[in-house]
């Protein structure tokens, strides 16, 4: 009969039995042993065959010693390299045990970024108070297994595939890549820049509670789907507060679809900024804002040492849907408002005639941030902590849109500055259904703005004089919004 380790019950318990043992079966030590006994028994024999003993009818005690310590010896010899074949099967059946699910899990198709989300549906969250959410492999929740992922499907998540392996059983062929491994999940896309930030900014927080460690690569998901590039923007703000440019993973060496990839440190964040305190957010975008101004050589100091307070307006336009009707009526207002301020100035700016630095510039000097609903208005951010915003919507809007309408509302707090209100312009095109039916937002969706002089030359004046009382008062305290050096720098 075959013998094999006693109690065997996987890698753990054997680690046990070697534990038990004086020594490792594949010790030096072991093997001197062996050598002394062997050595011990020749001599034994030799001696006795020396003597030439009558044959007695019990056998000495010497030498009933030897046999059982000859019989002790054969049996660990045998039995241990039984033991390493047990091992070995065991290791073997925990490699063909890794069970792949799929990334996009359909049973939560109605209901995609409820609890858990259908990304990885079967992992939980690590939430720790004011932190972001994420998860992290290997860690205590995963049992100290890896993430492995396997499918390049860029059109169907449910076609890509995830697991937990432990690092000495990982599956069957699979890459092991070493380093850090961000993957981010969107509900949305990496272009649009508001989306894009929302995916990204968590990973800056965990960057930032962890030592300021940099990832070796991003892999992107949308709704399950590979994605391979960020926008521009995106890109370079990533490039900023890691210091170097995200290399997006593209899979490229592994030939076969089919083939996993396990990753030695990954982190995935599938909820955004949720989790996080708001004391906790303004910190990671104060580490953003500082880390896009120093990439960007633009000064990390303000102007509060001057005896007239500085005021930057800045009207941040949109071309095609959600702009401005009349635009020159618009910038006549505010810049006529802006006159009556000492120490004001007004700055017209089209976002997308502008480069990220130029933006991050722009915004440095801007302490009053007036533009459309729109990705645009995500550079707020980029602006001193506590300074104004005022957004402007087309017709039909309030009804219709959702909550989605307050996004740059809820950005202004997270980032540290004031939303001053939203206008929303009364007229526009008619919608051939009652003012309520879902069916109007696609006409509103992309409506143009009107304007109306009195409200906006009011509500400037009203923002203005604030601003300025502000930055009086701190100009008397000698305070200025400055950092002298990032976190994380």
């Amino acid at each position: 009969m075959k013998k094999s380790c006693p109690g065997l019950l996987g890698p753990k318990s054997f680690k046990q039995e070697r534990k038990l043992l004086p020594f490792s079966f594949y010790s030096p030590k072991l093997s001197l042993c062996i050598l002394s006994i062997c050595v011990t028994l020749l001599i034994l024999l030799q001696i006795q065959s020396l003597h030439r003993r009558p044959v007695s009818p019990s056998p000495s005690p010497s030498w009933s010693l030897l046999q059982q310590w000859q019989k002790l010896v054969l049996n660990k010899t045998v039995a241990l390299p039984n033991c390493t074949q047990d091992l070995e099967s065991i290791t073997q059946k925990l490699h063909d045990s890794v069970t792949f699910l799929p990334l996009k899990d359909l049973r939560y198709a109605n209901r995609p970024l409820e609890g858990h989300t259908w990304f990885m549906s079967s992992m939980y969250d690590t939430r720790e108070e004011g932190e972001v959410q994420h998860q992290q492999f290997p860690s205590e929740s995963s049992k100290g297994r890896l993430l492995c992922l396997k499918g390049r499907d860029i059109h169907d998540g449910s076609w890509n595939y995830y697991a937990l392996a432990w690092p000495e059983a990982l599956p069957s062929n699979a890459t092991l890549m070493k380093g850090l491994t961000f993957v981010a999940y969107n509900h949305y896309n990496y272009d649009n820049i508001w989306h894009g930030l929302s995916a990204v900014v968590p990973f800056a927080a965990w960057h930032r509670k962890n030592g300021c460690e940099i990832p070796t690569r991003w892999i992107l998901y949308h709704w399950g789907e590979l994605r391979f590039k960020m926008g521009t923007w995106l890109n370079t703000l990533m490039e900023a507060t890691f210091g170097q440019a995200p290399y997006i993973e593209g899979f490229n060496e592994i030939k076969d679809d089919d083939q996993p990839v396990c990753f030695e440190k990954a982190v995935v964040m599938r909820h955004n900024e949720g989790g996080m305190s708001g004391e906790r957010r303004k910190e990671v975008y104060d580490l953003i804002r500082c880390k896009a101004r120093v990439y960007c050589n633009v000064s990390l100091e303000r102007r509060g040492d001057q005896k007239t307070p500085d005021i930057g307006m800045t009207l941040l336009m949109r071309t095609g849907p959600r702009s401005f009707r009349n635009e020159t009526a618009v910038i006549g207002i505010f810049k006529k408002e802006c006159k009556k301020v000492q120490g004001c100035r007004l700055m017209v700016a089209y976002s997308n005639n502008l480069t990220f630095c130029e933006q991050v510039k722009l915004m440095s000097l801007t302490d009053i941030l007036i533009s459309p609903h729109g990705a645009q208005l995500t550079n707020m951010f980029l602006m001193d902590r506590n300074s104004s915003v005022m957004e402007f919507f087309p017709k039909g809007w309030l009804k219709l849109a959702g909550v989605g309408q307050y996004v740059y509302h809820w950005m202004a707090s997270w980032s540290g500055m004031r939303h001053r209100g939203a206008w929303r312009d009364p007229d526009g095109e008619n919608c051939p259904y009652s003012d309520d039916d879902p069916r109007c937002m696609s006409l509103y969706k992309s409506g143009r703005i009107g304007y109306n002089e009195t409200h906006f030359a009011d509500w400037a004046r009203n923002v203005l004089n604030e601003v300025q009382t502000k930055k009086s008062e701190e100009a008397s305290k000698h305070e200025s919004a400055s950092f002298k050096t990032c976190d994380c720098s």
